[in-house]
């Protein structure tokens, strides 16, 4: 499935492949007082319509992921990082995406808390 996404304002846009049936929400800091609900695909199923360098990228806790956000709306559509596996991962926030139904979205708990 082919999915659009974007940041409040447009000024980041993406668009990303692949099927979910739930999204994750985490107990973190950081996931929670956002509010994301997060997805993650391979890194090259996610293709930027905007440049990166439009973007600004904060670091927390371990400085694993690569939080995205827009330096404009404050947005946070996606992050980088590396599966357990090493291999290069997306973090959308399923938010993020248009037409998605979030009432009737399953997510997955998931305590970030205890990292």
């Amino acid at each position: 499935m082919h999915y659009h996404g974007s940041c409040h304002c447009g000024r980041i846009a993406f668009d990303v492949e692949g099927e979910f049936d739930e999204a994750m929400e985490c107990n973190c800091s950081h996931c929670s007082r956002k509010g994301y609900l997060l997805w993650f695909v391979p890194r090259d199923r996610l293709s930027l319509v905007t440049p990166e360098a439009d973007m600004a990228t904060y670091l927390f806790n371990r400085h694993v992921i690569q939080h995205k956000f827009c330096p404009n709306c404050g947005c946070a559509p996606f992050g980088f990082g590396t599966g357990p596996d090493g291999a290069a991962m997306a973090a959308i926030n399923v938010r993020c995406l248009e037409g998605i139904e979030l009432a009737g979205l399953k997510r997955k708990q998931v305590d970030g808390r205890s990292y």
